[in-house]
């Protein structure tokens, strides 16, 4: 699955293999249990403060990932639960393995994003491990050189590290579309497949063609081939209005998590902000954020684009955004539990204080600022949402279609809100009923899959009916191809990380708004996604 756009080739490097597991071994004597025990300190100690320093290296999004992998390593609990195992007579590194081991296994069992984490504490097992027992660690390779990566999976902190002036492009055999290697690929600009099953195992060649959009590889491409890649145009630069080749506006919006990615959207002429992810504020945090420090923050961000339009998702908490102030209790699957607009269930005020920090930022800067709401099911959860955010002055509401059933009812949602914004990632989930962290389920949890696309439609025609705004901002909006058959669904804005822009620009410019309703029509109409891009492709292009 290509889950970070770019066309390239080049020399492959692949990363090492995976740190061997460690034999149970003797059992430890009773004189050398404290010692081991202190090994395991050591190593722990020192594996954080590697990736502590390697935070300090990294850009913003790979510096959270490096200090969540530092805290892991420093973890006490997780310290505690292998020095036990040692204490009784396992050696150091087997019981860093099982103990670490039983605790990835018992996130994985949460199910849902939860289960991501579980390859942030299997990164740090190894580290340690490796250093207990002289093993090469996981890690980048060392090279000034140009190369494609391929490797079986990529932990988060050798992601956030990659160099996009050397790595051209990713290659796994792991991983999903939302998984830390695809956002951070995305975020820095780098072309990547993911779920390419053999790629690692079974090497094809020395040189690879990656296309980091449809999924596509070639390995020692021929000569034809690699002169096509020299032949592509560079694409020009956004002039600030999305368009059709007929002059139908399309405002490609940008989305943001903080005021520096507002600010890198307004450098690049982005027409305001279609998703302004306000859990930022709130995650890693033991208590709620007080009013005054949301108005700060948020306005941050709407400062950026005076005049424009940002709309504000409130509260996306819960699955995998877990917070000590919003009780969730254990869940069976935290994807189908308490997240999003539901935590308002447990703690109303919560999302009544951050209405009142939202409307107070609105009124102290020039943004045209809307809110919306993630993971709303029925009409009653918008009519509730409505109210409290017109109650306190906020003119412009809407929610985000998520579910099956948002969109299915996206008609009747139009009466009491006045626009939808499309989350494609889990909408893809929910109406394929497939994780979209399994890297075996990638081809089902696609946006170009024929279901999710007649879904998109139904919610354009809905809002067509009655003028209103279908946004979207899930990462479908940022595949140029995939853009512009979105707009023929009905989509009147897309949204996506400011890099994807230009690219999506320049493919809308390329075509008539009737050629994307067409090329929607064929992707409804397929059979499965290779069918459903083939289709597209060959209307739009």
């Amino acid at each position: 699955m290509g889950v970070s756009p770019g066309r390239v080739a080049g020399r492959v490097v692949r990363m090492p293999g995976p740190v061997a597991e460690p034999p149970e071994g003797p059992e430890l004597a009773e004189d050398g249990r404290e010692p081991e025990s202190a090994r395991v300190a050591e190593a722990a100690g020192a594996v954080a403060e590697t990736l502590r320093s390697r935070a300090a290296r990294a850009g913003d999004t790979g510096r959270a990932i490096l200090e969540a992998g530092a805290a892991i390593a420093a973890d006490e609990d997780l310290r505690e639960a292998a020095r036990q195992r040692i204490h009784a007579g396992v050696p150091a590194p087997r019981a860093v393995w099982e103990a670490f081991g039983t605790a990835a296994d018992t996130l994985r069992g949460l199910g849902g994003r939860t289960a991501e984490r579980a390859a942030d504490i299997l990164d740090v097992r190894a580290r340690i491990v490796a250093h207990l027992t002289g093993q090469q660690p996981p890690g980048l390779p060392d090279t000034d050189e140009p190369y494609v990566l391929v490797a079986h999976d990529l932990a988060p902190a050798d992601t956030a590290l990659l160099d996009p002036a050397l790595c051209l492009a990713l290659v796994t055999e792991e991983g999903g579309p939302t998984s830390h290697t695809a956002i951070l690929a995305r975020g820095r600009g780098i072309p990547a497949v993911v779920a390419a099953r053999g790629a690692w195992t079974e090497p094809g060649g020395e040189t690879l063609l990656v296309d980091g959009s449809t999924g596509e590889l070639v390995w020692d491409p021929a000569p034809e081939q690699l002169a096509s890649l020299t032949e592509r145009v560079e694409v020009p630069p956004f002039d600030g209005a999305g368009r059709t080749s007929d002059g139908h506006r399309v405002p490609l919006l940008a989305n943001v998590g903080k005021a520096g990615d507002a600010e890198e959207g307004a450098r690049a002429l982005a027409e305001g902000v279609g998703l302004f992810r306000t859990e930022f504020c709130f995650l890693g945090r033991a208590e709620e954020p007080s009013v005054d420090e949301q108005i700060e923050i948020y306005r941050g961000v709407l400062a950026a684009f005076p005049g424009k339009r940002v709309v504000v998702r409130t509260l996306d908490a819960g699955s995998d955004k877990p917070l000590a102030f919003v009780p969730t209790g254990e869940e069976e699957n935290p994807a189908l539990g308490v997240r999003g607009l539901r935590t308002s269930w447990i703690v109303p005020g919560l999302l009544d204080r951050q209405l009142d920090a939202i409307a107070a930022a609105a009124a102290k800067e020039r943004a045209e600022v809307a809110v919306m709401a993630p993971m709303v099911a029925t009409v009653a959860e918008a009519v509730d949402f409505a109210e409290r955010a017109r109650a306190r002055g906020i003119a412009h509401v809407g929610v985000m279609i998520e579910t099956p059933s948002a969109a299915l009812l996206a008609d009747r949602l139009f009466q009491v809100i006045d626009f939808v914004s499309l989350g494609t990632n889990d909408l893809a989930q929910y109406t394929m009923a497939a994780d979209r962290l399994l890297g075996s389920l990638a081809a089902l949890n696609d946006p170009w899959q024929p279901a999710v696309v007649e879904l998109i439609g139904r919610a354009g025609s809905a809002g067509a009916a009655v003028g209103g705004g279908v946004g979207v901002c899930g990462e479908a909006a940022a595949d140029p191809l995939l853009a512009a058959v979105l707009v023929g669904a009905g989509a009147t804005s897309l949204s996506m990380a400011a890099r994807a822009i230009p690219a999506v620009a320049a493919q809308l410019r390329e075509v008539s708004l009737e050629q994307c309703r067409q090329a929607a029509a064929a992707v409804i109409a397929a059979r499965d996604t290779a069918e459903a891009r083939a289709a597209a492709a060959a209307i739009l292009r």
